[in-house]
């Protein structure tokens, strides 16, 4: 039942209670003395008090003996009132009625002071009760206070009958008409506060308790009412009904007291355990199912078929390619709202039957329960996927972006939820590495993984066991023939797969991490290499050392290069740093650090220059020393004019900017006439040497300086 029929309800409830009242009253009033039917109304006024007493049972209850772990204030006051006021109506009913109770007497004045004292309590404790705010109490304050309240009424029940006789006529007796209305308007008035203050303090919003304790106080106001207005008469009508009014205000009672604080905070604590549920198994930025929702999905599937006839099950990985660039370039707030499109494009793709699943980070997955055929099932997931519009508009930008998917399909490929789960996410990736939107997984991707895995694990115990060497390879001035400087290149001897190549192992380090350390050993040990041949009396060259992304993005790699230096003993001059365009992509950032090797004295190298995205505005101004023609337009030089074109151009920039130009991957005496018209400054490649251990470099490359 909604807030606004309760208050309906609540409204048609009292004007009934009203209406039925002030008839009674005006039939009392013009009945005058009558004996017709009294026993019967006495009896009806009697099991009115006992009703009365055992609902004030059942409020007490509650109090003392349902959930009292989780015990309220309110709670246990309204037992505690309620287990006097239950004693009083029974103890007045029975003295209206004339029944002796322990062979004790009830006499009008007694039985007057219970009424008054009952409804006192009733007005004043209602009012204290339900119109402050709630908050737990423990088990020994329970036991505090109905000790001590049980104490109380014993003796004060115990005084009133001793001294019954003593009690002031005039005022219990209501032979004065002004005492009488004045103790009805000041209890009536009571009632009236505790209503008004309930509804102040819920004045947003009316829960039903609320409204159901209201609903109480205005019975009661009219159940007072009516007993009062059958004294001194003998109108038993009156009294009657204004028992049975009481009784009614008693059960709104007990329903209000069980709603506010039973009811309402059950069903707020489901609410928080509903939602702690929701959160457990939903991501909070997409609202997709999560990665534990995706399992438990998955799983049901699984095994609500039999495995003699297994349906097939297809789990697609969707991965949002370059997101970690678009989230460093645009930020977090336009990489959630780009998170959040991209899901809700997902999920108005899908079919029935199929869900999306938020796995994390820029990953989502696919469910695709029940194609009969791989083939359908294969065919289904790449729709879906290229089905995805790629223009996604942020901030009043517009964005094209592109995903990759990675496929498992049940039974084929795994039987249980973290084999599928595990394998289209190895796929998704191995898709990306190999530039492909859409891949199926295979075994050998497994074979391929578990292989990295274990290279990247023998790579952690590399270093220390000093299992990387490394080769120079010479670079060599175009016009004089002469040896100028030589680049440091890592090389790997596994002790069980023997040599490696730099391509099986850098991308590899680059993933993991380990390319800072590797980098770190590769930069202090060509340092160490040069020194050592300047003291043996070698003509000093330059040796360059490449740096990774990682490297490059350390903010203290001034401080470490500096430290390695100063070590070593190495002149910066005698060292330079090659950074590739995709570092200087951010401009800034590779101003700033550029900047700071720069004031060291190294030299700076752009390597595989027009491979990149570099700005030519940007690039006159970085602090660099070099550019690097990359070898894919070397080696085509000869046969493409179009690559002829690009060195041409590379090389007349390099030289109106003030700049040397390396080539690359010179492997044939056509090449190297071709860079010398160009005026290429120096060149490295198969046509000089290969790369060669350090001392092959020393013996075959290095010359000494005259004695």
């Amino acid at each position: 039942m909604g807030i606004r029929t309760e208050e309906r309800a609540t409204i048609i409830q009292g004007g009934l209670g009203l209406a039925v009242m002030l008839g009674v009253v005006m039939f009392a009033a013009g009945s005058g003395n009558r004996s017709n039917a009294a026993e019967s109304l006495q009896t009806l006024q009697l099991v009115a008090g006992l009703v009365c007493g055992a609902v004030s049972f059942a409020i007490f209850t509650q109090g003392w003996i349902l959930f009292t772990d989780k015990l309220s204030k309110q709670r246990l006051y309204s037992a505690v009132l309620f287990s006097i006021l239950g004693i009083l109506s029974f103890l007045n009913a029975a003295g209206t009625s004339g029944i002796k109770l322990f062979g004790l007497e009830t006499g009008l004045r007694l039985s007057n002071a219970f009424l008054i004292i009952s409804h006192l309590l009733c007005a004043a404790g209602m009012l204290i009760i339900f119109s402050t705010s709630d908050r737990q109490v423990s088990g020994q304050h329970k036991i505090f206070v109905f000790s001590g309240t049980a104490l109380v009424a014993a003796a004060g029940i115990v005084s009133l009958y001793t001294y019954q006789n003593h009690l002031p006529a005039g005022l219990l007796e209501f032979q004065n008409i002004t005492v009488k209305m004045v103790l009805m308007s000041a209890i009536l008035a009571l009632y009236a506060t505790g209503i008004f203050s309930i509804l102040y303090r819920h004045r947003k919003e009316r829960p039903r308790a609320a409204l159901t304790v209201i609903r109480a106080l205005m019975f009661m106001m009219m159940g007072f009412t009516l007993l009062m207005t059958g004294i001194p008469g003998d109108s038993r009508l009156a009294h009657v009904l204004g028992s049975w009014y009481i009784v009614i205000s008693y059960y709104f009672v007990l329903k209000g007291v069980y709603h506010l604080t039973i009811d309402e905070p059950f069903r707020g604590q489901r609410a928080i355990e509903a939602k702690m549920k929701y959160m457990a198994y939903h991501d909070d930025l997409t609202g997709l199912p999560n990665l534990r929702r995706m399992k438990e999905f998955l799983g049901s599937l699984l095994t609500s078929h039999g495995k003699d006839e297994p349906v097939r099950t297809g789990v697609a990985v969707i991965n949002i390619d370059r997101f970690k660039a678009i989230n460093d370039s645009l930020g977090y707030s336009a990489g959630d709202k780009l998170l959040m499109e991209v899901g809700e494009r997902l999920s108005g793709l899908c079919l029935q039957g199929e869900k999306v699943f938020r796995m994390g980070e820029d990953e989502f997955a696919v469910i695709f329960p029940g194609p009969k055929e791989v083939t359908e099932l294969e065919s289904r997931a790449e729709q879906l996927l290229v089905s995805v519009d790629p223009s996604i508009l942020i901030d009043e930008t517009e964005y094209h972006i592109s995903l990759s998917m990675g496929l498992s399909i049940y039974p084929e490929d795994g039987d249980s939820v973290d084999q599928l789960i595990q394998y289209a996410d190895m796929a998704v990736h191995h898709a990306k590495e190999h530039d492909q939107i859409f891949i199926r997984y295979t075994e050998a991707m497994k074979k391929r993984t578990q292989s990295r895995v274990e290279l990247e694990n023998d790579m952690r115990k590399a270093l220390e066991r000093d299992e990387f060497f490394l080769e120079y390879q010479p670079q060599f001035s175009l016009l004089t023939g002469k040896m100028v400087g030589m680049e440091a290149l890592v090389r790997w001897n596994h002790p069980k797969r023997g040599l490696l190549p730099p391509n099986d192992f850098i991308p590899l380090a680059e993933d993991s991490g380990l390319i800072v350390p590797l980098g770190e050993w590769v930069l202090k040990t060509a340092c160490e290499h040069n020194r050592k041949w300047q003291l043996d009396g070698y003509e000093p060259v330059c040796v360059s050392v490449n740096l990774s992304m990682r490297q490059f993005r350390q903010y203290n790699l001034a401080d470490k290069v500096d430290a390695i230096l100063r070590e070593v003993g190495l002149d910066a001059k005698y060292l330079e740093l090659e950074v590739t365009e995709s570092m200087t992509f951010d401009i800034d950032t590779a101003l700033n650090q550029l900047q700071s090797l720069k004031r060291l004295g190294v030299h700076i190298s752009i390597d595989d220059f027009g491979t990149g995205y570099s700005s030519l505005n940007y690039l006159k101004s970085l602090p660099i020393d070099r550019l690097k023609i990359d070898r894919s337009f070397v080696k085509e030089v000869m046969l493409d004019g179009n690559d002829a074109a690009i060195v041409s151009t590379i090389t007349t920039m390099a030289h109106h900017l003030k700049l040397k130009v390396t080539a690359e991957g010179v492997e044939s005496e056509e090449q190297l006439e071709f860079l010398k018209r160009q005026n290429c400054h120096e060149g490295q490649g198969y046509l000089f040497s290969k790369p060669v251990p350090a001392r092959v470099l020393e013996s075959q490359f290095l010359s000494r300086l005259a004695g």
